[in-house]
């Protein structure tokens, strides 16, 4: 059986528990883990071993609270070492400015993306990027941006937003008193202020294929 999706949160506590394993034989404690990982609560701790429980990452063993058998040494080894997992999110298409949204033309693409990109909470997408408009940010035509999916923004996010006519566009979201203007990444670019305008998501990771 294939393991569950990896979350950030699960991924951490899961990696203080084969490293704590590794050097003292046995699995450490919900408050011990909590301080570790920078969890105020023992309930979420324990929320969060249980989801290790189901996705299959983890077993409690009978008869012994303190031991969380890993089930993967695969898991185990790359926990050890610091490695991330990875987990696959859809590739839903690309993003031009001032273009529409342009559907993949596989509807059942995915791309793969460190685990550690994504919080988990909410749902996660990827989209190719076709123009320059973010270059001084380091995002380059071609390149991948990892998606959250939201519909607010704070200045400074670069986000997935539906303007004016059904246009789409990867910008930077800035509010200036009761306006709204995108900023591209890009000095030879005009900002945009536009009329009306939906958020999609909010960027949360680029990445870049070399051919």
């Amino acid at each position: 059986m294939p393991l569950g999706v990896l979350y950030r949160k699960e991924r951490e506590v899961l990696e203080y528990i084969a490293q704590f394993q590794k050097q003292y034989g046995y699995s450490p404690k919900l408050g011990e883990i909590a301080l570790a990982t920078g969890n105020k609560a023992n309930s979420t701790i324990h929320a969060i071993i249980a989801s290790l429980v189901e996705k299959g990452y983890v077993q409690k063993v009978d008869g012994n609270t303190r031991t969380l058998k890993i089930l993967d040494d695969t898991v185990i080894a790359a926990a050890a070492m610091g490695t991330q997992p990875s987990l696959e999110l859809p590739l839903m298409g690309f993003i031009a400015a001032g273009k529409p949204l342009e559907p993949h033309t596989d509807p059942n693409a995915t791309f793969q993306v460190s685990a550690s990109m994504i919080t988990g909470k909410k749902i996660a997408y990827v989209l190719q990027v076709k123009g320059e408009s973010m270059i001084e940010d380091g995002i380059l035509d071609g390149d991948y941006v990892v998606i959250e999916r939201t519909d607010q923004a704070t200045n400074g996010d670069i986000v997935v937003a539906i303007v004016d006519d059904n246009l789409a566009t990867l910008k930077k979201f800035y509010k200036e008193g009761d306006k709204i203007v995108l900023r591209p990444a890009n000095s030879q670019m005009d900002p945009i202020y536009p009329k009306s305008l939906t958020i999609q998501g909010k960027a949360v990771g680029v990445i870049r294929r070399f051919s």
